[in-house]
């Protein structure tokens, strides 16, 4: 029954093997967000420097559409 859980030893393994899993997880879903790039202020850079892409598009098509009004 000391395998099982019972006893000292058994509920310290027990406790110590649920501790590891608990931690590996938590290890694991850290390191994906980090792959997958997620983090806040990073993502608010990313944000605003599209936004200035997505302007700087705006005014080249204009330019090309007024250009190609002239012709």
């Amino acid at each position: 029954m000391n395998g099982m859980g019972y006893g000292m030893m058994g509920s310290f393994w027990g406790f110590f093997l649920n501790l590891l899993l608990i931690l590996l997880i938590v290890g694991a879903v850290v390191v994906l967000l980090n792959r997958s790039g997620y983090a806040a202020p990073r993502d608010n850079e990313r944000i605003v420097k599209m936004e200035k892409d997505i302007e700087e598009i705006k005014k080249t098509v204009e330019d090309i559409k007024s250009k190609l009004e002239e012709i």
